[in-house]
């Protein structure tokens, strides 16, 4: 069973005195912009926010994007990514760090060189955007493998990003096979996101490195309202573990929040639209 954070994100250390855990629960979030504010850093601050967190934020990259495609990336020069993220941890803290977007094989070398090593870390291994466009780098993939998942305490992946970490396909069936084989590349656990699969239940999978698995299913939400589900569900997730909760809660409350957050989608756009936050 995951009975306290600890345990359940890795058994990292005890927050120094700098980082002491606060009650409001402080994310810092690295990743990239979202013009069109449904995913991304936009995202992410609006579910930080909405479950009584405060977010900071380190930005990787500005997209021109709006529910329909990303027209263009414009990278940030990963020296200014690293001042972001300390400027951040040397003023306010973080009790929780969440990655986004890592375009680049220098930029996840660089978050990593920057990360504490006392702080749980959610990261959502984002590598193409709802609709369709890469979001990663094809030479970077090795570094998100070798060198920022073995840092985390939970990654994120949904189906397609699972196969491209894997290197093959995930069988009808075979998803908590697939969470168990992931572990492998180092993380404290594994929430494997089942929304790419067809059926009319969505089935998300949580395995922790101590055996334990949690399975969570709902109807599937016929809308096609959906941009930002998995920054939005990462980010929840690291707004539970830096208030304290537990891995397995943190998952339930971000799971549920996201439900929630499609349900309520305002219904902008003509493509993959917002969510509510």
């Amino acid at each position: 069973m995951v009975n306290g954070k600890n345990s359940a994100a890795g058994d990292y250390p005890p927050p120094t005195t700098h980082h002491s855990p606060h009650p409001l629960g402080r994310v810092l979030i690295i990743a990239g912009s979202d013009s069109g504010g449904g995913a991304g850093i936009q995202g992410d601050l609006k579910t930080v926010q909405a479950l009584g967190g405060y977010a900071m934020t380190a930005i990787t990259a500005l997209t021109a994007q709006n529910t329909l495609r990303v027209s263009d990336i414009f990278p940030v020069p990963p020296t200014f990514i690293a001042e972001q993220i300390q400027m951040c941890l040397s003023d306010l803290g973080a009790d929780a760090i969440k990655t986004g977007m890592l375009h680049s094989a220098t930029v996840i070398e660089t978050v990593v060189a920057n990360l504490p090593q006392n702080i749980p870390l959610v990261v959502d291994p984002v590598m193409v955007a709802k609709g369709g466009s890469p979001l990663l780098e094809s030479t970077a993939l090795d570094a998100l493998k070798s060198k920022l998942i073995p840092r985390a305490s939970i990654i994120t992946p949904n189906l397609p990003e699972a196969e491209l970490l894997l290197g093959h396909a995930i069988r009808e069936g075979g998803m908590e096979h697939a969470a168990r084989e992931l572990l492998g590349l180092g993380s404290g656990a594994v929430l494997l996101k089942g929304g790419h699969g067809s059926g009319d239940t969505l089935t998300d999978i949580l395995v922790t490195k101590d055996g334990h698995v949690t399975t969570l299913t709902t109807p599937r939400i016929a809308t096609r309202h959906t941009h930002g589900t998995g920054c939005a569900l990462a980010s929840a997730i690291a707004t539970g573990l830096a208030q304290q909760l537990s891995l397995e809660d943190s998952v339930r409350r971000a799971h549920a929040y996201v439900q929630q957050a499609i349900v309520r989608a305002p219904g902008f756009g003509q493509g993959n639209g917002p969510l509510g936050h």
